[in-house]
């Protein structure tokens, strides 16, 4: 690839908006939308197709989808996902890269969001799994335990978080350790019940099974 995931990174424009966008969430009440996420869900992504023996092109398409997923933020966190594809595609044509990879990572970033989205190919796929799994304590942002909504709570209560690929078995595996004096296992599915739906869907694009084993328990 003539543009890197490695060079996007580096663009100031991609990062502005990760962080304004970041920024205007925090106002809002919402969880961490940083570049520590941006970057959390790029690695993730990548591996997913890593382990599932995706060539080295993907891959990096999966990487450079999942670190500029949320820039829509910065516009609005309502339509995020539609705003952030067509500021991806502003930004991308302008790089040496194909335009045939800048409309897949446009459609992928496109179609991430749970309410209007889905897995259309392995490198939105791997992008919608690495984005609703990462689910951890140090994404709420909210500094008053007392104030939390129960976004706030299920992340705060989120003690470990697991993604594994089972090539062999077709199986992506999310494993779920819950503090439930914080919040039970119910609460999670309350909010997460139709992200937990996509990614199924994310997987069945990639040819696998998606599991979810929440404090031992194997929820689907």
């Amino acid at each position: 690839m003539k543009t890197t995931y490695k060079e996007i990174r580096e663009i100031e424009e991609i990062n502005l908006l990760i962080e304004q966008g970041n920024a205007t969430l925090k106002e809002l009440g919402y969880t961490e939308h940083s570049k520590k996420h941006a970057a959390k869900v790029s690695d993730t992504a990548g591996k997913i197709l890593t382990e599932l023996g995706y060539g080295k092109h993907k891959i990096e398409l999966a990487k450079i989808a999942g670190y500029m997923h949320d820039i829509g933020n910065s516009i609005n966190r309502h339509d995020h996902a539609h705003s952030g594809a067509l500021l991806a595609y502003q930004i991308l044509k302008d790089t040496e890269m194909s335009l045939k990879d800048v409309l897949v990572i446009m459609t992928a970033i496109g179609h991430h969001d749970e309410a209007t989205g889905d897995a259309v190919d392995p490198v939105s796929a791997a992008l919608i799994l690495a984005d609703k799994t990462d689910v951890r304590r140090n994404r709420v942002q909210n500094p008053v335990p007392a104030t939390f909504d129960i976004h706030d709570r299920v992340n705060y209560a989120a003690l470990s978080t697991k993604l594994t690929i089972q090539k062999e078995k077709k199986v992506i595996q999310m494993e779920l350790e819950l503090d439930d004096e914080i919040c039970t296992v119910m609460d999670y599915f309350e909010i997460f019940l139709e992200r937990m739906i996509m990614c199924r869907r994310a997987a069945e694009r990639l040819e696998c099974k998606f599991k979810l084993i929440a404090n031992g328990n194997k929820m689907c």
